[in-house]
C-alpha cells in the first residue's frame, strides 16, 4: 500500500491545482492535441526568426621573431603553421523585418568585426552588411539579402511586469537554437556600464553566445534583446539582462534612417535626488534629478531651467533618477519638443524645451563628494581653501572658493572633495570670496550643502 504524508499530499494537491490554473491561463495555441501544456507550437514560429551571428575578426600576424618562424618550435608548442590567424566569435540575432532582411543584435557581438555571417535555422548562410551600430545602447543592425525569411512580432515592452513568463532563445556556447525559460525578475535595471540602460532582468538562462538573441513572452512576441549576465564564473547564475524592445527598436529606427543615432540634448548636468538632498532642499519628494549645472545657451537654459531645480517628469512620465532622464532625452531626436516638469522652491512647474543635437560632454552624470579646516564646519576637516588661482581653467569665468588640498583619509576626503574643486555656494547662498565662504561654512552649522564645479561638470555635496 502506498503511503503519502500529509505534507506530501498537500504539496501534490497544490501542484495539481497550480497545473490546472496554469493550463487554464495559457495563451491559445500552447495546448497540444491531448490538452497537455507545451511551448512547442509557439516556438515553431519563433525559432526561424532567431539566427546565429558568426563574426570573423581582423587577421592576427604571429610575432616577427626567428623562433616563431622555426617549424620545430611551432610544432613543439602546437602553433599553427600559417603566419596569420583570423579570430572568430559567435553570437545571436533576431530577424525584425523579413522583407528588408533586417536583424537586431548587440554592438558588442559585431564590434571590431571584419566579416559577419548570418546562419539561419535551416542552415543557410549569408554575408551580412552592418547597417549601423550604437555602442551607447549596445544595439547593432545587420542586413542580409535572402528569401524566405521569418520575422518575429514585437511587443510593447512597457507592459512587462515582474513575474511575467519569458523565454530566452539563442546560441549559447555554440549550441544553436537553444531555448530556456524563466520569469521577469526585475525591470528598469541600470549600472551595467552603458550610457543608456533600462534592462529587463530575468532568470531565464543567458550564457555566452546568447547575446543578441530573443527574449519572448508566451505569445511568441519579442520583448527584449538578450545582452548580458551577472556572473563571477562567466556562466549563468540566474541573473541575466535584456534590452527592452521599446529602447532597441527606437535605436534601430534611427540607425536604419540615418546610419547612426542622433540624440537629443537638453544641456544639463545632474545627479540623483537622494533622501538627504531632498531634506536639504526642503522637498517632500524623493525621486527626481537635481540640476547641478545648466549649460549656457542650451535648450535647458533657453527654457528657463536653473541650478537646484529638480526634474521629476518628462512628457508626463515620471523621472526617478539620472539614468531615466538620460533615456528620456537621449533616445529622442534633435528638434523634438519635450515638456519638462520640475520643482523650484517647493512649487511644481512645467516648461517646454526644444532638444538640440547631443554633444559628447552633455548628459554626464555627476557623482557626489565634500571639504574644510580651521574654524570651519567639522565635516570639512582635512581640506584647505583659497581664492580661485589665476591658472585655474575656470578662473574669471565663475566666482567661488578653490579647494587647494585634501588630506588622504580626512573627513573632507571621505566626503569627497578633491583638489581643484570650486565651491560656488554654501547652503544655497553664493560665496564669492574666501571670507564669505568661511562665514557661510562656519563651525556652528549643522550641515553644509555645497555646490561644486569640477572640471566641466558640477554637483551638489551634502556634508554632515
Amino acid at each position: 500500500m502506498t503511503r503519502v504524508t500529509v505534507r506530501a499530499a498537500g504539496a501534490l494537491v497544490a501542484a495539481l491545482l497550480f497545473a490546472q490554473a496554469a493550463s487554464a491561463a495559457l495563451p491559445a495555441g500552447l495546448l497540444s492535441g491531448n490538452d497537455e501544456p507545451t511551448l512547442a507550437p509557439m516556438l515553431e514560429d519563433v525559432l526561424p526568426a532567431v539566427v546565429n551571428v558568426v563574426v570573423t575578426g581582423k587577421a592576427q600576424t604571429l610575432p616577427d621573431h626567428p623562433l616563431f618562424q622555426d617549424p620545430f618550435f611551432r610544432r613543439f608548442f602546437d602553433m599553427p603553421e600559417q603566419q596569420q590567424q583570423r579570430p572568430q566569435a559567435a553570437g545571436s540575432g533576431v530577424i525584425i523585418d523579413a522583407d528588408k532582411g533586417l536583424i537586431l543584435t548587440n554592438h558588442h557581438v559585431i564590434d571590431k568585426a571584419e566579416e559577419v555571417t548570418v546562419r539561419l535555422k535551416d542552415d543557410r548562410e549569408f554575408p551580412a552588411e552592418l547597417v549601423g551600430a550604437d555602442p551607447e545602447s549596445d544595439i547593432a543592425v545587420l542586413k542580409i539579402d535572402a528569401d524566405g525569411l521569418r520575422d518575429i512580432p514585437v511587443a510593447d515592452s512597457d507592459k512587462l511586469r515582474v513575474g511575467d513568463f519569458v523565454l530566452a532563445v539563442g546560441n549559447p556556447f555554440g549550441l544553436r537554437q537553444t531555448v530556456t525559460s524563466g520569469i521577469v525578475s526585475g525591470l528598469g535595471r541600470h549600472g551595467l556600464g552603458k550610457r543608456y540602460e533600462d534592462f529587463i532582468q530575468t532568470d531565464a538562462s543567458i550564457n555566452p553566445g546568447n547575446s543578441g538573441g530573443a527574449l519572448v513572452n508566451l505569445k511568441g512576441e519579442l520583448v527584449g534583446i538578450n545582452t548580458a549576465i551577472l556572473s563571477q564564473s562567466g556562466g549563468n547564475i540566474g541573473i541575466g539582462f535584456a534590452i527592452p524592445t521599446n529602447l532597441a527598436t527606437t535605436v534601430m529606427q534611427q540607425i536604419v534612417k540615418h546610419g547612426e543615432v542622433r540624440r537629443g540634448r537638453l544641456g544639463v548636468v545632474g545627479q540623483d535626488l537622494t533622501n538627504e538632498l531632498a531634506k536639504a532642499f526642503d522637498l517632500d519628494v524623493n525621486d527626481g534629478v537635481v540640476i547641478a549645472q545648466v549649460v549656457p545657451d542650451s535648450p535647458a537654459d533657453k527654457a528657463g531651467l536653473r541650478e537646484r531645480d529638480v526634474i521629476v517628469a518628462v512628457n508626463g512620465s515620471e523621472i526617478g533618477d539620472f539614468s531615466e532622464l538620460a533615456n528620456a532625452i537621449g533616445l529622442r531626436q534633435p528638434g523634438e519638443k519635450v515638456k519638462i516638469t520640475y520643482i523650484r522652491d517647493g512649487e511644481r512647474r512645467t516648461v517646454t524645451a526644444t532638444l538640440a543635437q547631443m554633444e559628447d560632454e552633455e548628459m554626464a552624470a555627476a557623482a557626489g563628494e565634500g571639504g574644510g579646516s580651521g574654524d570651519l564646519f567639522a565635516g570639512l576637516a582635512g581640506a584647505q581653501f583659497a581664492p580661485v588661482p589665476e591658472n585655474h581653467p575656470l578662473a574669471g569665468k565663475i566666482q567661488g572658493v578653490a579647494v587647494t588640498q585634501v588630506a588622504p583619509g580626512s573627513r573632507a576626503a571621505r566626503a569627497g572633495l578633491r583638489p581643484g574643486d570650486i565651491i560656488t555656494s554654501v547652503n544655497r547662498e553664493p560665496v564669492k570670496s574666501l571670507e564669505a565662504f568661511r562665514e557661510a561654512a562656519g563651525a556652528d552649522q549643522k550641515q553644509l550643502l555645497l555646490h561644486v564645479r569640477r572640471g566641466r561638470g558640477a554637483l551638489f555635496i551634502l556634508v554632515r
